[in-house]
């Protein structure tokens, strides 16, 4: 599950890791309070205006049709405002989003930290994530960190460094002082970034997270080491030993269509063609997909309805697909180990009659427990729906309706 930025930033301050500090707005008005709150406490007038997203690359990316871009230092409270109000409701494209944008609906009034001291500011880069060859936690860092971190990445990967953790022992006190002798330091940046590494690695461990990213992570004019930045994925599957986390969830944030599925149990995953998939096991949803092309059509989804098929599910998923204007086909593919084939036939019967809207042909098959009795019960329904025992017999049918006259 995806976060964002100053939600993660409450996490980790959590944990002693030192942030950028900043307060939450949703309109001008917030932005504009929010802004004055950061001048009294900071004694400055300068702020960073952040777009708050599921999306990296927001420091060059712009809010579409504008030249506002999506992380802009203010001057003072009222450029703050501003600032806020050309993003909020704006659609913020960046490397990430795709041509396809993200809404923002809050930005993040912050700090400003670049501010004018005994030494030069620099900007470093760290993560944390698992290695799974290795089956092992690793720190990955740079000196070379900010908004051109992608391209240190393709083009002088020699300058990121990695430092793999044993699960069994954890990080050990020489590898965040190796970290930061690697990253250059020396007096109080180099105890204080010994520090950050220790804190940082603890909060992925304790939160159960799949990544952390920190860009920049940033030594200031006086040596401190703060957090700028700060991308948290959390796993979900470790969530019920975070409840409280699920309060961080932003639906706005998640595809609508994802979102409708889960509230069914329903695992669903949007793709771009043209025959919809309902399947019951992840590994039959992959062969599915692979029949379909080898049928001449695409997967326009993954689709996976668990082990509990029933006239519920099937009809949300009727729904979901034909959602989807590309989809010219639907095949849902059962097989009935735990799930009987005749309880699967009789939902998609009692589904289809509760909708009076499917204008597309449906091809069932099913196979396993009762897989029999199920297609007579698909063929005495009276409805338009074809059905099949065999995998191969389902894509001919596919092959056959997608390349038939379009009435």
């Amino acid at each position: 599950m995806n976060i964002h930025e100053y939600q993660a930033k409450e996490i980790l301050s959590t944990y002693g890791v030192a942030v950028q500090k900043g307060f939450v707005a949703s309109t001008e008005a917030e932005a504009l309070e929010a802004a004055k709150k950061v001048k009294s406490e900071y004694n400055s007038d300068w702020c960073v205006v952040k777009a708050q997203i599921h999306a990296g690359g927001r420091g060059k990316g712009k809010v579409e049709g504008t030249e506002q871009r999506g992380v802009e230092v203010a001057r003072s409270p009222e450029k703050a405002a501003e600032i806020a109000k050309n993003l909020i409701g704006g659609n913020l494209i960046t490397i990430q989003t795709g041509e396809a944008g993200k809404i923002v609906n809050k930005v993040l009034v912050a700090q400003d930290v670049f501010y004018p001291g005994e030494n030069e500011p620099h900007e470093y880069y760290m993560s944390v994530l698992l290695d799974r060859a290795k089956k092992q936690n690793v720190i990955i860092y740079t000196t070379e960190g900010g908004m051109d971190i992608e391209e240190v990445a393709e083009n002088t990967p020699e300058k990121i460094n990695k430092e793999w953790i044993d699960p069994a022992v954890g990080l050990q006190g020489f590898q965040a002082r190796k970290i930061a002798f690697n990253l250059g330091l020396t007096g109080n940046a180099y105890k204080e970034m010994t520090k950050f590494v220790s804190a940082l690695y603890k909060a992925y461990v304790d939160t159960d997270s799949e990544m952390f990213e920190i860009n920049p992570v940033l030594k200031t004019s006086d040596d401190k080491i703060i957090a700028v930045d700060a991308k948290v994925s959390l796993d979900d599957n470790a969530l019920y030993r975070h409840k409280n986390f699920l309060e961080l969830r932003d639906l706005n944030e998640e595809d609508a269509t994802e979102v409708e599925a889960g509230k069914f149990g329903l695992n669903y995953v949007k793709l771009d063609g043209n025959v919809g998939c309902m399947v019951n096991g992840a590994g039959l949803a992959m062969a599915t997909m692979d029949i379909i092309k080898l049928s001449g059509g695409e997967p326009a989804n993954f689709l996976d309805v668990g082990g509990t098929a029933n006239a519920e599910t099937v009809e949300a998923g009727f729904k979901i697909i034909m959602s989807d204007p590309n989809v010219k086909a639907i095949l849902i593919n059962i097989f009935g180990g735990i799930v009987r084939c005749d309880r699967v036939a009789n939902g998609v019967v009692e589904a289809y009659k509760n909708m009076d809207n499917i204008t597309i042909p449906i091809i069932v098959r099913l196979q396993g427990t009762n897989a029999v009795e199920a297609k007579k019960i698909i063929d005495d329904s009276g409805l338009e729906v074809f059905s099949a025992i065999a995998l191969q017999d389902a894509a001919d049918i596919v092959s056959k309706v997608l390349t038939a006259p379009q009435s």
